[in-house]
């Protein structure tokens, strides 16, 4: 059996147990068929604990049962079933309002937060939410003021009767269509819930630049969540993990615990490596066990000498070790606890005991650095064992080994090979512009000596006939 409430921020799909609490379910089934719920504020909101409405009036002190709006306010109450006991475990169950000594009216609420104990036992439980988790993570980031009343109005639109198996109380009268808000229901809210806010008024220039920077960061989480980089926009990475890089790779995971354990406890330190040959990828990531201890290493460790390289520090962008549930119904962290978009519980015996737990867990899960070192030898141990009983792997791992030798060497040899012809090529060519530069220079030289020889053979010639002529002259006739 499910019913759509239908509200201001989204959509909320609830299934009701009729089996368990059917008179309960009866009351509230019969109160969504008039459209009783109809405009009802959320007039309380506390974060991680409660959303509250139920109440026409908005004042948190009125509503009635069905029995009440049939037969008069003598019946304004009723008793309702504890059980079996169910109790409020998870973000999303809707559980009737107790006024007392087990009556209950039409004031109902839902769940924001997980293991809610301390409501066990007084209020009823009659649903869960299947559908629409994000709406509950809106209503759980909702502004409000001192007394948890949102400054922004949140209301029930309208409520969908998906199947009712019960009949009609007598006297009850079906409304044909969803009655129009009347100044009753509107006269205690604030702000309406589509009247736009300006954001900006009264803001510095200062406080512009964050809201501009912030509203950047939702659009490129926005990017990344539609091309499949990011499995949700509002997942937000651990703020108390350092990503480092520009390591050496003969760094370890113990150097870098032991040089930024001075900044506190140092829950897990991880050098990444390569998956097929062990190798170091220069970049780690360091958990540290509260958020001051990792800004104290982020401001202080930037651009530090660890093993002759200058390390660069950054806040991890990393979600990888972020389990996803699903749109909408939050994240499972590291230790398994369901985390409904960071809610928190308000109950403090809870909340100091699961605190307690946690930390328990941890000091648990924490080896010191003689364990790691131990278990690191008998890893080694237990590697040379294997390779004694399987002597085939070492003569892989020889054969590999020896063929990547070969490699480089014929490597370095084809190098120096093409060094070697590359110089005789250069060699070669500047002997040819020498030998072209003497050959040019020869032919002008011998140029000019044949020049030289036919002007001297000319003169000569020339001399000759004259002294031939001069002869002829003076020869007696």
């Amino acid at each position: 059996m499910s019913v759509v409430i239908e509200t201001t921020i989204g959509d909320l799909t609830v299934d009701l147990f009729l089996d368990e609490r059917p008179i309960a379910c009866l009351n509230f089934l019969k109160l969504c068929r008039i459209k009783y719920f109809n405009y009802n504020l959320f007039h309380t909101v506390q974060q991680g604990f409660i959303a509250q409405t139920g109440d026409p009036s908005g004042a948190s002190d009125g509503g009635s049962s069905i029995w009440g709006v049939v037969e008069g306010q003598h019946k304004r109450f009723f008793e309702a079933e504890y059980l079996p006991k169910i109790p409020h475990s998870n973000p999303g169950m809707l559980s009737l309002v107790s006024a007392g000594k087990n009556l209950v009216g039409s004031q109902f609420f839902f769940t924001l937060g997980e293991n809610l104990t301390s409501l066990d036992g007084t209020h009823c439980v009659i649903g869960e939410v299947v559908e629409g988790h994000e709406v509950l993570r809106k209503l759980n980031e909702a502004i409000v003021d001192e007394d948890c009343r949102p400054y922004q109005d949140i209301r029930i639109t309208h409520t969908v009767i998906l199947e009712d198996p019960f009949p009609n109380p007598r006297g009850l009268q079906e409304p044909s269509r969803s009655p129009s808000p009347s100044a009753e229901r509107l006269k205690n809210g604030r702000i309406a819930a589509d009247e736009d806010i300006d954001d900006t008024q009264g803001k510095t220039a200062e406080e512009m630049q964050e809201i501009l920077a912030d509203r950047e960061a939702k659009a490129r989480a926005t990017i990344l969540e539609i091309v499949g980089d990011l499995p949700d926009a509002e997942m937000a990475p651990p703020e108390n993990v350092l990503f480092i890089c520009k390591l050496n790779p003969v760094t370890t995971d113990d150097d870098l615990e032991i040089i930024f354990s001075r900044f506190g406890v140092v829950k897990g330190c991880e050098v990444i490596r390569d998956r097929k040959t062990g190798d170091s990828l220069q970049y780690a990531f360091v958990e540290f066990e509260e958020q001051k201890s990792c800004e104290a290493a982020y401001f202080k460790m930037d651009n530090v000498l660890i093993d002759d390289r200058r390390i660069h520090v950054d806040f991890s962008q990393s979600v990888a070790k972020i389990k996803w549930r699903g749109k909408g119904r939050g994240i499972e962290g590291p230790e398994g606890r369901l985390d409904f978009d960071n809610l928190r519980e308000n109950n403090g015996q809870n909340s100091r005991r699961r605190g307690k737990d946690r930390n328990q867990e941890n000091a648990r899960n924490r080896m010191s650095s003689a364990e790691r070192r131990i278990a690191r030898e008998q890893r080694h141990q237990e590697q040379n064992v294997r390779e004694k009983q399987n002597p085939r792997s070492e003569r892989r791992r020889s054969r590999s080994r020896e063929r990547n030798g070969r490699n480089r060497s014929r490597s370095r040899d084809s190098n120096q090979r093409r060094y070697s012809r590359s110089k005789e090529r250069n060699e070669k060519r500047r002997f040819r512009s020498r030998d072209g530069q003497h050959r040019t220079l020869h032919t002008q030289n011998d140029r000019r000596i044949n020049n030289n020889y036919r002007q001297n053979q000319r003169k000569r010639s020339r001399s000759y006939e004259q002294r031939n002529d001069r002869r002829r002259e003076n020869s007696p006739p």
